[in-house]
């Protein structure tokens, strides 16, 4: 038999895509539009196994879009600025557009190769100044708006990317890029004003019906709404200070109150700015970024005042106040007040300097003789220890009534707070996109004129200097405005900036007037369906909804509440993970295994390989799979087939070769059905007569599947489309000979084909090919008269629980089945002699009996 030559098909469907530019996107407004987008590369040289699974995901549902006759954008762009770009270049005295664009033509070959539907007229790269260049303006906008501003503050510092951090960038206290140890740092700073919509972002997330739960979750708590109390804490016998106020979550433990804290910055700190200990705690803390993961896990550091804060709740009392370095001035005020039976972090502190631990929460199932010792008990329960407040249930009835009374003493009123700070967009790199502000002679601000747009990157730049290689190039600084002279801004902005966007440039690549066309929006936005790894779910699909209300702030033409409608997040592709006995990674090439158990290190069979977990593709861990060697190898739709075949799409995957291998035969078992199907079809081979109900079969069992085949498209179980197709193989394997009337073959096997084009669109298209059926491939619909089952199960319930099932004919009356019930060996066991009150009765599906 005939082998399946892939590289001979794909490259044949390749070039015929090209040539005819099939999956080319315009306005048509007689058809339903689908705008389907997945999160854009970075262009780091290959493509990843990764990517392969994110772009198989979204071209199947784009295939299937289209073929349902949708009017389909599917387009393919790069996320190319950023750090990765210019330490390479740095360390290969590279040009870094360069190098960026060799990686772009080279990963565009290889997602070509994987034969997606991408409309490749609508590419754009962030690098380039005719996308930044409208990046710019909505900056400036944005500026006019009051949505940027410049300010000192602390931020988070990579030393060794050289480079300030959002808050969402630094992960368990370090970098996300480098893994160094985030610092804090004071600089003036670009900001994004995005906490100026936390309330919108926060309430519109529940108008996203089609997003993952475990995402809006997540960006919930990132927004972090809370309801607390402003409370003002006057301070004893001191002439510099009268007060501090702090924001708190919990002002009913104010009667566990130990210790007030404030900042390093907070005004206080300049009464002790001549002191040497408080001036060397203060650098101490600078060592500690200025995320709460990073505060969570630095040990607790203080300084004590000589300064001491009255308890609102009862003036008799009072506590010493301190400079900690787990208190940030840009939340709340500055200043929390310590109640360590209730806070872990308050108690770590308070076991460390010996301050009281006071219990004033006891849990429902503990007495009055409840104490907290070495773990802070933060449950709901009931205040004790809080004189009048004593017996209140919290947090219920604690919080409001302590409000309440600290409103009427005037120490303190109501107030609603946010955990999400401002986007700190200021990045001292020079592969970026420059932000288009200059200061005058008296460091004043000046917008770029939009005549003067794109600001665009010096070339030639020497990357190998100390700090931000902009600072240092002179020429490109010193500019004139109106005659005056001016020097440009050196930092670029943050490359999240550039990602949060895109979708929009989308809809108007090829407009170099504007950064999207208003009809364009107007017609392909929301993206109805978007794709990326759930490990986006704050940083970039939160900046990329702040970006939609901020272009539509004081914006009568531009109107958004979402830019995606629909959200579907791709689990990972993982690998084992292996290392030689020093600890070293080694990339799966470098290993060998001869019984699956034990492996070694092929060019030293000797030394046993430590074979880790599985983990997440990763170049750091070397357990990546180079996707173009797998596709020269097996084939692009055998690649394609395997990453959809393993598990639910929304889950991990494990890489096999086994399984890869496994879908490779697959596709010559389909390839050998089909030679056979074309030969009969062709009259060269011979089928004895049989009779014509088989022919009814083939026609039930062809729209059966199709409604499979749709609802599981529709729900995404890709990975059951998979197992549906091979339903389909061996029905045909077994029942071909069956077959006598050819155009019913034909006709059926034509759908088949058309079912299986958004898998292995390749191979399907191939096949069609052969058999010369050259109309239009769409979706093939349903006949609902084959849909019906002839025998269908029902659940008989007793007292409304489950007991047994029953067989059916389809559409039975409510007495069929009442007879059949009555007969069952189980009824008549343990039921028979009790009266039945009342029946339930739910066609095709179930039947309750009500049994006294």
């Amino acid at each position: 038999m005939e082998r399946y030559n892939f590289k001979i098909v794909e490259k044949k469907w390749q070039e015929f895509w090209d040539k005819n530019q099939t999956f080319k996107s315009e306005i048509k407004k007689d058809k339903k539009k689908f705008y389907c987008l997945e999160m854009f590369p970075y262009p780091s040289g290959n493509i990843h196994m990764g990517h392969v699974r994110n772009y198989t995901i979204g071209d199947v549902l784009a295939r299937y879009k289209m073929m349902k006759n949708f009017n389909v954008l599917h387009p393919m762009g790069w996320d190319s600025f950023g750090m990765p770009a210019e330490n390479a270049a740095k360390q290969n005295n590279l040009d870094p557009k360069s190098w960026t664009e060799k990686n772009i033509s080279n990963m565009k070959k290889q997602l070509k190769k994987l034969g997606l539907s991408i409309d490749w007229n609508k590419e754009i790269s962030t690098c380039s100044s005719d996308y930044y260049k409208h990046q710019q303006k909505l900056f400036l906008e944005f500026y006019d708006k009051g949505l940027v501003y410049r300010k000192e503050n602390y931020v988070n510092w990579d030393p060794v990317d050289q480079t300030v951090l959002a808050n969402e960038q630094v992960i368990d206290g370090k970098g996300w890029r480098s893994g160094a140890q985030v610092e804090r740092k004071k600089l003036n700073q670009w900001f994004f004003n995005i906490s100026k919509f936390s309330d919108d972002l926060l309430r519109s997330l529940d108008d996203l019906e089609l997003w993952p739960n475990k995402v809006k979750v997540m960006q919930k708590n990132w927004i972090g709404k809370s309801f607390g109390c402003e409370i003002n804490f006057k301070i004893k016998d001191n002439q510099d200070i009268n007060e501090i106020k702090c924001y708190t979550t919990r002002p009913d433990t104010l009667y566990g109150m130990s210790f007030l804290a404030v900042s390093v910055d907070h005004p206080l700190s300049k009464l002790y700015e001549k002191d040497a200990e408080f001036l060397k705690f203060k650098e101490e803390c600078s060592k500690t970024g200025t995320t709460e993961e990073a505060i969570a896990q630095a040990e607790k550091l203080g300084f004590k005042t000589n300064l001491n804060a009255i308890n609102p709740l009862d003036e008799t009392l009072s506590v010493p106040v301190y400079f900690a370095n787990f208190v940030l001035m840009d939340y709340g005020f500055g200043a929390v007040f310590g109640c360590p039976a209730h806070d872990q972090r308050d108690l770590d502190f308070a076991l460390k300097y010996n301050l009281p631990v006071k219990t004033v929460v006891r849990p429902l199932d503990k007495d009055l003789n409840f104490k907290v010792k070495n773990k802070a008990y933060t449950e709901n329960g009931i205040l004790i220890n809080s004189q009048k407040l004593d017996g209140l249930k919290v947090p219920d009835e604690s919080i409001p009534t302590t409000i309440k009374i600290l409103e009427e003493k005037k120490f303190g009123n109501k107030k609603i707070n946010f955990r999400l700070k401002d986007w700190g967009i200021s990045r001292q790199r020079y592969w970026g996109c420059p932000i288009p502000i200059a200061y005058d002679e008296n460091n004043q601000i000046l917008k770029i004129p939009e005549k003067q747009l794109p600001v665009k990157l010096p070339d030639g730049v020497d990357l190998n200097v100390q700090g931000n290689p902009l600072d240092h190039q002179d020429k490109w600084k010193n500019i004139e405005i109106d005659g005056k002279k001016c020097v440009r801004e050196t930092d670029t902005l943050d490359t999240f900036v550039d990602s949060s966007w895109y979708f929009l440039r989308f809809c108007s690549s090829d407009n170099s007037k504007v950064p999207f066309n208003d009809e364009e929006i107007k017609y392909w936005m929301p993206v109805d369906q978007y794709i990326g790894g759930v490990e986006h779910a704050i940083l970039h699909l939160l900046y990329s909804r702040f970006f939609v209300k901020a272009i539509s702030y004081k914006n009568n033409n531009f109107d958004m509440k979402e830019p995606f409608d629909g959200l579907f997040t791709q689990g990972m592709v993982c690998h084992e993970t292996y290392k030689d006995q020093k600890g070293n990674w080694l990339h799966p090439d470098e290993v060998t295994s001869d019984d699956g158990k034990n492996y070694f290190k092929k060019d030293n069979l000797n030394e046993k390989v430590i074979v880790g977990p599985i983990e997440s593709m990763s170049k750091s861990k070397k357990n990546t799979i180079e996707p173009a060697k797998i596709i020269e190898q097996y084939g692009a739709d055998s690649v394609r087939l395997f990453i959809l075949s393993d598990s639910p799409p929304e889950k991990d995957v494990q890489w096999s070769e086994e399984g890869m291998i496994a879908s490779y035969k697959f596709i010559q078992k389909l390839w050998a059905l089909h030679k056979k199907i074309k030969a009969i079809l062709n009259d060269e081979i011979e089928i004895e007569d049989k009779k014509s109900e088989r022919t009814e079969e083939l026609n039930k069992f062809t729209n059966q599947m199709i409604h499979k085949i749709t609802n599981n498209l529709e729900k995404f179980n890709y990975n059951v489309i998979v197992a549906n197709f091979h339903e389909i193989y061996n029905y045909f394997s077994k029942e071909i000979n069956n077959f006598i009337k050819k155009d019913t073959l034909r006709e059926n096997y034509k759908n088949i084909l058309f079912l299986l084009s958004p898998i292995i669109p390749h191979f399907a298209q191939e096949c069609l090919s052969e058999l010369s059926i050259k109309n239009k491939i769409v979706w093939p619909e349903a006949n609902k008269k084959y849909l019906q089952e002839d025998i269908v199960e029902i659940v008989i319930q007793i007292n409304g629980k489950k007991r047994f099932t029953i067989q059916s004919n389809t559409d039975s009356t409510e007495k069929d089945v009442y007879d059949k019930v009555v007969k069952e060996a189980y009824f008549i066991k343990n039921y028979s002699a009790m009266d039945i009150k009342k029946t339930i009765f739910v066609k095709n599906r179930l039947m309750n009996l009500i049994i006294l």
